[in-house]
């Protein structure tokens, strides 16, 4: 499961067997992204893929020194079950 970058759209993708998973952001002020929305097809739910979307995020964010606004649920709870990364959480 490759997860995609698109810097242009605001996305990070994965396609999967019954379309392509989503999580969409937005830059929400100088160094903070918003990860607003997270999608899997329902038939591709339950396997991990949107947890691979946020770890794309969240590893992007990290590398580019950028903090993010887990707006969305499942971020937010993906956050809160892995505190090493609430550190990014912007205030």
């Amino acid at each position: 499961m490759s997860v995609l970058h698109d810097l242009e759209a605001h996305r990070f993708t994965i396609p999967v067997a019954s379309g392509t998973a989503v999580l969409s952001y937005a830059p929400a002020g100088p160094g903070v992204l918003e990860l607003y929305s997270t999608f899997v097809p329902a038939a591709d739910r339950g396997q991990g893929v949107a947890a691979r979307l946020v770890e794309a995020a969240v590893g992007y964010a990290r590398g580019e020194g950028l903090r993010i606004v887990p707006s969305c649920w499942y971020v937010a709870n993906w956050i809160r079950e892995h505190p090493e990364h609430a550190d990014l959480i912007s205030a």
